[in-house]
């Protein structure tokens, strides 16, 4: 799949800080996909090491029972990320207009994006950047549902079926390859809670990936 920047429009252009400019203090996921993720990731996170946040919000899905060295957000909207207590720290950026991470190399052992891959509009150089805040060994997990924002999120999430989006964020890890590592391999999960016939859920859908040395 050839990334063509007729991919990344999006209907509404304008800036994105205006757009994320009033806070919304909620989940973006129903509790039954947001305890999944909650789930899935606590055998996974490491104990006593950084993980960033990346495009957070007034949530983070993190277990409780891990105890990092930190926990550090980047997002869009500062009263949110004042109000996610899991939070040690954050810092207000629009990767869609900057996508330099402001961290040095090799910093993180986990990176988690939760339900907000479709807003990239530059997601070749933040999947880069990824990998070079990356530790050795180190992880970016991926969430995403089929909740959005539609006008925000960028063309071809809404142009492409489940396994055409698989293809699609593959694409992402494979091109964020540099001289630091690669990514290696794409595991594709899902992970939708079991429910009740007459209780509904949100799909949560797992793409995840290790950094490794070349």
């Amino acid at each position: 799949m050839k990334l063509s920047p007729q991919f990344f429009r999006r209907l509404d252009e304008s800036d994105d800080t205006l757009f994320y400019s009033q806070p919304r203090i909620t989940k973006h996921i129903d509790e039954n996909a947001s305890q999944a993720i909650t789930e899935f990731l606590r055998p996974i996170l490491p104990q006593n090491e950084l993980i960033l946040d990346l495009m957070s919000s007034a949530y983070s899905h993190f277990p409780l029972t891990i105890e990092p060295k930190n926990v550090v957000g980047l997002g869009l909207n500062k009263t949110e990320l004042e109000y996610n207590y899991m939070l040690g720290e954050f810092c207000v950026q629009n990767l869609n207009y900057n996508p330099i991470l402001p961290f040095v190399d090799q910093t993180f052992a986990v990176v988690v994006i939760t339900v907000s891959i479709q807003y990239l509009t530059q997601p070749t150089l933040v999947f880069q950047q990824i990998n070079r805040i990356l530790k050795n060994n180190g992880l970016l997990i991926i969430f995403y549902s089929n909740r959005m924002f539609p006008t925000k999120a960028v063309a071809v999430w809404h142009q492409t079926n489940q396994d055409q989006k698989q293809s699609l964020i593959d694409k992402y890890f494979q091109v964020a390859e540099n001289e630091l590592g690669k990514f290696m391999p794409t595991q594709f999960l899902d992970i939708t809670p079991s429910t009740r016939a007459d209780t509904y859920t949100d799909p949560v859908y797992v793409a995840m990936a290790e950094k490794i040395v070349h």
